[in-house]
């Protein structure tokens, strides 16, 4: 606990720091956004279910799917039947990735858990086909989805949650600049098996220089001839005191 937070009520009782004239944000608009090496957009059907379902086949022992209740598809039948009963799910905005310089979809991100009375919106769903991991549309994919919530939009925390085992998700939480927050022992079952939840969360004012890092990272003096980056994204990236 940092000191330099308390504060102090009518009754002499530390409670949290002011937010004075507090309005709730609002909640995600179903529109593009557009980066330099991606495009997220909001799924459909119709437009992202066959590029993905082919994207997903890279993966063909299932890899990607461990940590999820769903997948992998055998078929693309089966695909697009989850697309579309994730379209139709009010409780998150799933999107599709779409890498610019192929013009086709290779992963799924959603937004969840939106609580704009508090401020609070999730990043989940997160599943990145082989022909997006590693490459710079996924980094500039998140980096347009926290740029939407945190810039667009007003929210002041923005979180990440995945299986503890789930070692590259964490891994990917810390390269982004989420902080981890602790672990919620036997949050869930997947696949009959226990999960307990790791915590991650960037909030408002360690935005800009999570912004400024991004940016730089993005720049195309940032990559040579062949694509590959000149500096990593932790060199860029500050933390604010």
């Amino acid at each position: 606990m940092n000191n330099s937070d308390a504060h102090r009520n009518h009754l002499g009782q530390p409670v949290g720091f002011p937010v004075p004239g507090w309005r709730p944000p609002p909640l995600p608009p179903r529109t593009a956004m557009i980066g330099r090496f991606a495009r997220v957009e909001p799924l459909d059907p119709d437009r992202h279910a066959t590029e993905l379902f082919e994207a997903n086949s890279e993966d063909r022992d299932g890899h990607n799917w461990t940590y999820y209740n769903y997948g992998p598809f055998a078929t693309l039948a089966d695909y697009r039947k989850w697309v579309q009963g994730s379209c139709s799910d009010n409780t998150r905005l799933f999107h599709a990735i779409i890498d610019q310089a192929r013009s086709k979809a290779v992963g799924v991100a959603a937004y969840a858990n939106a609580q704009p009375q508090h401020g609070t919106i999730e990043v989940g769903a997160l599943n990145f086909s082989p022909r997006l991991q590693r490459r710079p549309a996924a980094t500039d994919a998140m980096y347009l989805m926290m740029r939407r919530v945190f810039d667009e939009l007003g929210y002041r925390r923005y979180e990440w949650k995945c299986d503890s085992w789930n070692l590259p998700s964490r891994a990917a939480a810390a390269r982004l600049g989420f902080t981890y927050e602790g672990l919620f022992r036997q949050a869930m079952i997947t696949r009959g098996n226990n999960r307990d939840t790791a915590w991650f969360s960037v909030i408002d004012r360690e935005w800009p220089p999570l912004r400024a890092a991004f940016e730089a990272w993005l720049d195309p003096t940032n990559f040579d001839s062949d694509g590959r980056q000149r500096r990593s994204l932790a060199s860029f990236r500050s933390r604010p005191e």
